[in-house]
């Protein structure tokens, strides 16, 4: 019998080095996150540093090993598995001390979860009981999962010789986590790859085993029902089972966007509950098909699935909302928790330049080299560096690690957009299409935007911990999403706790729109600056997809206003606006040039 989860959020990937030992710091008080798969180099690092601070044995994995990026991913995950694990049975065994780990488990949980009320009730015979037994039934860990971006799949060579796909940067890392200690999910992002897919048919751990238990589970980031449904069967006939469907906001998030066609998440939301019970049977049905042409156990009924959210949520009302009116199983909290230090890695300048953050300060950028928007911090240390390289014509980064070496434009093996060969040889071509100086400097302009995140958004947790960045330049790349700018203090573990169920509200500002109007203002924002960044005459495709894009909007605002009006949601005096900026936004879509 699976117990109940001790919180109702999570902790999402926080770029890569933000949130890479953050299980090490919150697993055992019950909170589960998610570690970024993406960077070998810095788990090696980390795995040296954590097995001398814990007096644990370390021996190097280098590159001269056959298959060492999923030896070491292995190996790091293993470390942090254990460490949690010590961790918690430490914090089980302290139950009979003030102040220890144990209060600290209890304290930080909802006051109407049932394992806290249960807590409270058997407080009056803790003597009588046997206290061990109830907190060995009771108590439980977060989960350790980790994150794979499906886009970012390099392939690798030895001696000028391309390696076999199963030596692919995300193949490796999938491989890593599946001969890892952990039970645990490998969550999906950045869309449906079909041989990052076909590749988890290849491992035992992601079945149901003889009790119908599953080792490892599969979980999916996805944008709307539809993908969810798309990427659940081509799974389910491989007889995987997707154990999540983790919803995000498409431009109110963190990260890289992956803006949708104006979908927004409240209506997103309100269909994937909607149609919930049939992706669990059209799923289910195709599962059953494929287990018994594998001969492997097949379970009567459908295993567990959780809907989750996240993107934009900052208070305790909206998180409540989100779990009581769409049903949703954990909601995500990302962008907040890059004000505590306690849980994630965040320098001295970024926290202060992510505490100072104001509306403006926070941005869609595109300089992130897998091309795609990628949400920016005004003044961050990277994107100074880059400056400085641009400044003294030596434009591009050395490029040391290649996670995103991905273009093959320039032939094999491939170059990351952001590098200094690269940006060299893209700027001599574009001297030699004959274009005019305007046309040339805009072009030039776009080249030399890109920043080497993969090495930027590790950084932080190199000057954290003290570690040697000879090897990296110091430049700290961040990507809040936009609710940073209604977060301004440092905060502690239990302040961020206590701020998400409403103990306690740490923004000050009294403006905070609310999560689903803020993220309709980004969508509309988004659609303007097409609109105006597309040279005309526009091709029937490009005319068809603002079309598209306003209409998709112009239905979510009807959905919100009908919400506003009929659903109980603590607005206070807050309706009347709701609907009139509703109606302001309406006359807005109504106005623009989609033809």
């Amino acid at each position: 019998m699976n117990k109940v989860p001790p919180h109702s959020f999570h902790i999402p990937v926080l770029g890569i080095g933000y949130s890479i030992d953050t299980p090490v710091k919150v697993a055992h008080l019950g909170i589960s996150s998610v570690i970024s798969l993406l960077d070998d180099m810095l788990m090696e690092k980390l795995r040296e540093f954590y097995s001398q601070k814990f007096d644990l044995p370390f021996q190097a994995i280098t590159e001269k090993i056959d298959d060492f990026r999923a030896k070491r991913i292995t190996a790091y995950l293993n470390l942090v598995d254990k460490i949690a694990k010590d961790k918690f049975e430490e914090l089980k065994a302290t139950y009979d001390q003030k102040s220890s780990e144990f209060h600290k488990y209890i304290d930080m949980l909802h006051d109407s979860s049932t394992l806290k009320q249960k807590f409270e009730q058997l407080r009056q015979d803790w003597d009588k009981l046997d206290v061990k037994q109830w907190i060995q039934e009771n108590l439980t860990m977060g989960s350790i999962d980790v994150n794979i971006m499906t886009k970012v799949d390099k392939e690798n060579f030895r001696n000028h010789v391309k390696l076999p796909i199963e030596y692919n940067d995300g193949h490796a890392a999938l491989r890593g986590f599946v001969n890892s200690d952990l039970s645990s999910s490998v969550v999906l992002s950045a869309g449906m790859s079909p041989r990052l897919y076909n590749y988890l048919e290849t491992f035992d751990e992601f079945y149901p085993d003889k009790d119908f238990t599953l080792k490892k589970k599969i979980t999916l980031k996805v944008s709307d029902h539809r993908s969810a449904l798309i990427q659940g069967k081509y799974l389910a006939k491989k007889g995987l089972w997707v154990s999540e469907y983790r919803i995000e906001s498409g431009l109110n998030c963190g990260g890289h966007a992956f803006p949708t066609n104006g979908y927004l998440l409240g209506p997103v939301l309100e269909e994937i509950n909607r149609l919930r019970e049939d992706l669990v049977k059209q799923t289910f049905d195709l599962l059953r098909v494929a287990l018994k042409a594998k001969n492997r156990p097949c379970p009567l009924d459908p295993l567990e699935i959780k809907i989750t959210a996240q993107g934009g949520v900052g208070t305790a009302e909206e998180h409540q909302f989100l779990a009581d009116h769409y049903q949703i199983d954990s909601v995500g909290w990302g962008t907040p928790f890059l004000l505590v230090p306690e849980v994630v890695n965040v320098d001295d300048t970024t926290l202060e330049l992510l505490c100072n953050a104001k509306e403006d300060d926070l941005f869609l950028s595109d300089i992130s080299p897998l091309g795609v928007p990628f949400n920016n911090l005004r003044g961050n240390t990277k994107d100074l560096e880059k400056e400085e390289y641009i400044k003294h014509h030596t434009p591009g980064n050395p490029c040391p690690k290649k996670y995103a070496a991905l273009s093959t434009e320039y032939g094999e093996p491939g170059l990351c957009t952001a590098s200094r060969k690269y940006q060299k040889l893209k700027i001599e071509e574009l001297k030699n299409r004959g274009l005019s100086d305007e046309a040339f400097h805009h072009e030039v302009d776009k080249v030399v935007d890109k920043a080497c995140i993969c090495v930027g958004l590790g950084t932080s947790a190199l000057l954290v911990n003290h570690l040697d960045t000879r090897v990296e330049k110091p430049g700290v790349s961040v990507c809040p999403g936009p609710n940073m700018a209604y977060f301004s203090e440092v905060m502690t573990l239990q302040e961020m706790v206590d701020h998400i169920y409403g103990k306690i509200n740490v923004i000050k500002r009294k403006d905070r729109p609310n999560m689903f109007m803020k993220e309709l203002t980004i969508y509309v924002d988004f659609l303007k600056t097409k609109l105006d960044e597309t040279t005309r005459p526009w091709s029937e495709k490009q005319e068809e997809y603002f079309t598209t894009f306003r209409d998709n909007l112009g239905k979510g605002i009807q959905y919100y206003k009908e919400l506003f009006s009929n659903v109980k949601m603590n607005l206070k005096d807050k309706k009347a606006k709701l609907i009139a900026d509703l109606e302001n936004f309406e006359n807005q879509l109504k106005n623009l040039p989609v033809r």
